[in-house]
């Protein structure tokens, strides 16, 4: 398995696309407000700049954030009026963002001449507790190993949060 992702200097804050779209558009003030918040505690991070991505927006700090800092930040998310605080998660450092290949499963689905596909590979993900904390990111890619074996190999591009 292979791991690739977001920078450890940078801090996840899940919420919805709306709360995103007003967050973003005052990005400016909020950086503003965030750096003299974590100067006022005497932290040794600042915040540089904010983007969105499909899990949140992502603050990217100079240095990585203790539990204290991602405490403030959460603290002022929640404080502002425009956004929706059912939306809107603890803010967390990224996880790994991970290439699974699985080799050696039956590449015929039981008891049919059927290969399998990625919507059969993503029910057995869900079905095993390894992968709980974890969601697919990109279809699966299903390869027959060779013409006369019946075993396949799996690639999968999984994103742990």
């Amino acid at each position: 398995m292979t791991t690739k992702g977001l920078s450890q200097k940078q801090i996840i804050v899940p919420m919805s696309n709306e709360n995103k779209s007003k967050f973003i558009a005052s990005s400016s003030k909020h950086i503003t407000n965030l750096n003299s918040l974590l100067k006022n505690i005497k932290s040794d991070i600042m915040a540089d700049f904010i983007h969105a991505n499909q899990h949140g927006i992502v603050m990217t700090t100079n240095k990585i954030a203790s539990s204290l800092d991602l405490q403030i930040i959460e603290k002022y998310v929640k404080n502002i009026n425009h956004i929706n605080l059912d939306n809107v998660k603890i803010p967390c450092l990224p996880q790994s963002k991970s290439y699974l290949k699985i080799i050696g499963i039956p590449y015929l689905m039981e008891n049919t001449n059927m290969p399998i596909n990625s919507s059969f590979i993503k029910t057995i993900l869900k079905n095993n507790c390894i992968f709980n904390n974890m969601s697919i990111m990109l279809k699966s890619c299903v390869i027959k190993m060779s013409p006369k074996s019946n075993i396949a190999i799996v690639w999968l591009n999984i994103w742990d949060v």
